[in-house]
């Protein structure tokens, strides 16, 4: 690895020589700007305003602009000159526990490299001592024409250090955060906790840019003169979905991704969910299409009521015709009887035979 900066870690009194390189690359795939008429590249070339003439990056050097236009030139003697003691020293202020130290402060990573052999005996006791109190120094440093804050710790056997921003230029959240009041019930949080423990732990190593292995592929092919499949439309998003049916249909998806059996009244992963209607489109219930709704309730409950009265009688008369013809025989007769004992001349009408009537 090539170093980027030479100077050294004051750690007290001590002096340790170190070099400073890069501790990430960049593996993104870069593309060059051409001229889609005829694909020709195009290029920035660095021109001086006055003889408009091309210079190289030997000629350019740093200058500070006025207001008023006119420059100032600083060189890199210039800045290494300047009195500080983080010029060319990483210099050690404190020790403190890992968890104090924000994460939006992290920036760029190097490791640092013992300079020369009697740089490594004060090098291991610093990185031993990491290791044992559990901590991180923080530091400032100068890179790049600005003083720095960095933390060092220990990653396996090296001494690692973060580029640090200063506190003043982490920006405030305030007016990020959902502006509307939102209940989580029990149940929802229960449920997240169920995707989280399914998902588990990943293994860190097993993480790749998929992304950039899609670019180099379709790169692959224009060269070969092929055509890739476009892919399918993605419907998952902008749809709004019942947030208990999402959670545990991702519960669900989790661990048939691990291979394990869904639970016994489980669907599958990929089950329908239910859907949230939104109430913006309907129309208001005093509309001309309410009032035909309501008549024509009105009509069918008069119907109904019409239908029942008309069979109320019928089942009257059914009740009647359930009686046997025996026993409506048996209680005509005794009526009679009671009837002529106690009326003898109403009887004896009934009972005297009629005169024919003489031709």
């Amino acid at each position: 690895m090539r170093s980027i900066w030479n100077g050294a870690i004051s750690f007290g009194l001590v002096s340790i020589p170190i070099k400073l390189v890069n501790a990430t690359e960049n593996h993104s795939v870069s593309f060059r700007q051409i001229h889609l008429a005829d694909g020709g590249r195009i290029r920035y070339r660095k021109v001086c305003e006055l003889d408009e003439q091309e210079v190289t990056a030997a000629e350019i050097g740093k200058a500070y602009e006025e207001p008023d236009g006119s420059m100032i030139p600083i060189t890199d003697e210039d800045l290494g000159s300047l009195p500080l003691p983080t010029a060319r020293t990483i210099e050690i202020v404190a020790f403190v526990p890992a968890a104090s130290i924000d994460p939006l402060q992290m920036d760029a990573a190097y490791y640092l490299s013992a300079n020369g052999v009697p740089a490594a005996k004060p090098y291991i006791l610093l990185r031993e001592a990491l290791k044992r109190s559990r901590k991180v120094a923080v530091a400032k440093y100068a890179l790049r024409g600005r003083e720095r804050l960095g933390m060092l710790r220990v990653v396996d056997d090296v001494i690692a250090m973060h580029g640090l921003l200063w506190p003043d230029e982490i920006r405030s959240p305030e007016g990020v955060a959902p502006q509307t009041e939102v209940k989580v019930r029990d149940a929802e949080l229960d449920l997240a906790d169920a995707l989280m423990d399914t998902l588990g732990e990943v293994d860190m190593d097993s993480l790749h840019d998929d992304y950039r292995e899609a670019v180099e592929e379709l790169i692959a092919a224009k060269a070969e003169g092929r055509t890739l499949e476009p892919a399918g439309p993605d419907d998952s998003g902008g749809k709004v979905i019942d947030l208990i049916a999402a959670l545990e249909s991702s519960v669900r998806a989790a661990k048939e991704a691990r291979g394990e059996e869904p639970e016994a009244g489980e669907e599958p992963a990929n089950a329908q969910v239910a859907e949230v209607t939104s109430l913006t489109g309907r129309k208001k219930s005093g509309g001309t299409g309410a009032k035909k709704k309501a008549a024509a309730s009105a009509k069918k409950a008069a119907a109904a009521k019409k239908s029942a009265s008309s069979r109320a009688p019928a089942k009257k008369t059914a009740a009647r015709s359930t009686k046997k013809p025996a026993e409506r025989t048996g209680a005509g007769t005794a009526a009679k009887r009671t009837t002529a004992k106690s009326d003898p001349k109403r009887a004896a009408k009934k009972t005297a035979p009629r005169k024919r009537a003489s031709a």
